[in-house]
């Protein structure tokens, strides 16, 4: 009698890639499968892939070298958006026997049954067309390793901006059926999630049926096992007055909001093709502010885009500066040759972009010390996640990671904690009895 195929799972990127894994062990699980936890158990290697800059790409390829040599007998699968834009390069990568682009992921339960591989295999791809159409996803997804469950409402996104590959490697706007989410969502109601987390390439953009993102918040908002609901990434323009007042007065939308910026230069937004300026921009952060001070607000910013003077990139600093910002997270412009921008001259040397990322990583640490140390000496809700050694770590609503000492089980326990100080880039506390 043959043994089951065990497969091992490694995701690379965002996360719309971990709920989407997070569902393909379901469906692997359900058709016979053994999802293992180590790579040297696995039969085969399953890579979610990400494209979103070289330096994902690089990373899945070492992966795949690193896994390969410690378990020559492994087959692997690629999956996702590298595997989308670039097959060709993955065909070069050792022991690969399946290749499935975006809209093909799911099937790999049944592409790898029906292949099982021998040496002189070949390699076995799959893509499909893009749709446009409302999708359903085939499995509820949960990860046991972790206590937030991600929740994936849309794919795909329409807005071309000149850097970005994931148009392409994703396609075009499509939202989840809304009874769809609601569905999911019970099914994780029913395995003592607390928080759930909203994601989608352009989750802001959600629209099926006349129905749009405030419209699942309100959705879900009545389920009572479900304690908190958090946004991933959303653009500035797709957050409306109304989403600002349900996660001011709902006591479950997580006070948190992560957002693409990009820039803090009116010519720099232009030449990526954002659909924002400056001005907008401030507009909607000092609102959020005004209306939720305590808001935990991050963004994305991208250095050494082509064409950014000294003058652009002091514009972008002095704004992030400026802004009610709790932190930013710093990316060095990484060409990909399908988008707009491989194609614009003024190529920012790459010692400048070091400098340049160097100078906002450094502002992005103070103010995250000035954020944290708002809280300190107050009494905040935490969910806590994981224990290492006797130190147990989760997350408060507004995404402060916090440490605390105890001898008792925390795991998925939302508890009230007073905040003593600043460590690393979190706060202890010691929890209130």
């Amino acid at each position: 009698m043959m043994k089951n195929i065990a497969v091992f799972f490694h995701t690379l990127g965002c996360r719309v890639n971990q709920s989407e894994t997070a569902t393909l062990k379901q469906m692997f699980a359900s058709k016979g499968y053994d999802v293992v936890s180590s790579p040297d158990k696995a039969d085969v290697l399953i890579v979610n892939t990400c494209t979103v800059t070289a330096k994902a790409d690089s990373d899945c390829r070492r992966f795949v070298g690193k896994i390969v040599r410690e378990n020559p007998r492994i087959w692997v699968a690629l999956a996702g958006c590298w595997a989308q834009i670039e097959r060709e390069n993955l065909l070069k990568l050792p022991r690969v026997r399946w290749i499935a682009g975006t809209q093909d992921k799911m099937r790999l339960p049944d592409l790898i049954r029906n292949q099982i591989p021998q040496e002189e295999s070949g390699v076995l791809m799959s893509f499909s067309p893009f749709e446009k159409d409302p999708f359903t996803m085939p499995f509820p997804g949960m990860d046991p390793n972790h206590t937030r469950a991600i929740l994936k409402i849309q794919d795909g996104c329409d807005s071309f901006c000149t850097y970005c590959i994931v148009p392409y490697a994703r396609g075009p706007c499509r939202s989840r059926e809304f009874g769809d989410i609601f569905k999911e969502a019970k099914w994780l109601c029913a395995r003592g999630v607390k928080e759930i987390v909203l994601t989608g390439v352009h989750v802001g953009n959600y629209q099926h049926n006349g129905k749009n993102l405030c419209d699942v918040l309100e959705m879900l908002m009545p389920l009572q096992d479900i304690q908190r609901i958090r946004l991933s990434s959303i653009e500035l323009f797709s957050i409306s007055q109304r989403l600002i007042e349900l996660m001011k007065t709902s006591g479950k939308l997580c006070r948190y909001f992560h957002i693409p910026l990009q820039s803090g230069s009116d010519a720099m937004l232009a030449s990526m093709g954002r659909r924002s300026n400056v001005s907008e921009i401030k507009e909607v952060i000092l609102n959020i502010h005004e209306d939720i001070p305590e808001a935990c607000l991050g963004a994305d910013v991208i250095v050494g885009f082509p064409g950014e003077t000294d003058e652009m990139f002091e514009q972008t600093h002095m704004f992030l500066k400026e802004m009610p910002l709790a932190y930013f997270h710093v990316f060095s412009f990484s060409e990909r040759k399908q988008t707009k921008s491989s194609q614009l001259t003024g190529k920012v040397l790459p010692r400048i972009i070091s400098k340049r990322s160097k100078i906002l990583r450094e502002l992005s640490a103070q103010k995250r010390v000035l954020y944290l140390s708002r809280f300190a000496g107050t009494v905040q809700t935490v969910l806590f996640e994981e224990k290492k050694k006797q130190v147990w770590s989760g997350l408060t609503d507004t995404y402060i990671r916090v440490n605390v000492f105890s001898g008792s089980d925390l795991r998925n326990r939302l508890l009230p904690v007073f905040l003593n100080k600043i460590e690393g880039q979190g706060l202890s506390g010691r929890i209130q009895t």
